[in-house]
C-alpha cells in the first residue's frame, strides 16, 4: 500500500483513539449530572436542566464512542459462520458490507450538517440562505439550551465513524491483495 495510505489509515486510527478514550470519561459527567438531579429532587426544587444535559452527554458518549468501538473490533456481530472463515474471506465480505455502511454514514454525515446549519441558522431546510445570521436554534423546553453543540458533536462523531469505517475498507483491500498495515 503507498505510504500515504498506511499514514492515514494510522493517524485516523489514532485520532479516533484519542477521542474515544476521552468519550469513555464522559460517564462519569452523566453519572455526576444524575447524581445532582437525584439529590435536587430529593432535597429541594428540582433542576430543569438535569434531564436534558444527560441526554446531551449520552450522545455525545455515544457518538464519539462508536468509532473507538469500531477500531477495537467491540460492536455487535452476528457470527454464524464468521468466525470460521480464513483471512481473505473476512476481508472479501467486510469491504462489500462496508460498502453499505460507508453510504449509509455519508447520508449520516450529509443530515447532520443540513441539521447544523439550520440549527446555526445559515441557511433554511429548503437551501436558501437566511438574512438574518446568528440567530440560533433552541431547544423547546422550559431550560431552552442551545442545540449547536450537540449538533456539532453528532456532525463530527459520523465524521469520524466514516473514516473509520473507510480505514476499514483499506485495511481488507490490504489484507485481499496480502499486505498489511
Amino acid at each position: 500500500m503507498p505510504r500515504w495510505t498506511v499514514a492515514f489509515v494510522h493517524g485516523i486510527e489514532k485520532l479516533n483513539h484519542g477521542i474515544g478514550r476521552f468519550a469513555m470519561y464522559l460517564l462519569f459527567a452523566l453519572m455526576a449530572v444524575l447524581a445532582w438531579s437525584a439529590i435536587s429532587k430529593a432535597a429541594f426544587t428540582p433542576s430543569m436542566w438535569t434531564l436534558e444535559m444527560a441526554q446531551f452527554i449520552m450522545v455525545a458518549y455515544y457518538i464519539l464512542g462508536g468509532p473507538y468501538s469500531m477500531q477495537m473490533g467491540s460492536h455487535v456481530r452476528m457470527d454464524l459462520a464468521y468466525s470460521r472463515w480464513n483471512d481473505r474471506t473476512r476481508a472479501a465480505v467486510d469491504a462489500f458490507t462496508v460498502l453499505a455502511l460507508l453510504f449509509y454514514l455519508g447520508v449520516m454525515v450529509w443530515g447532520a450538517w443540513e441539521s447544523l446549519a439550520y440549527s446555526l441558522t445559515l441557511k433554511w431546510p429548503d437551501g436558501a440562505l437566511l438574512p438574518q445570521i446568528g440567530r440560533l436554534e433552541r431547544s423547546p423546553t422550559a431550560w431552552r439550551p442551545y442545540l449547536w453543540p450537540i449538533k456539532i458533536t453528532m456532525f463530527l462523531g459520523f465524521i469520524l465513524m466514516f473514516l473509520q469505517s473507510l480505514v476499514f475498507l483499506i485495511r481488507d483491500i490490504a489484507t485481499l491483495r496480502g499486505e498489511e498495515i
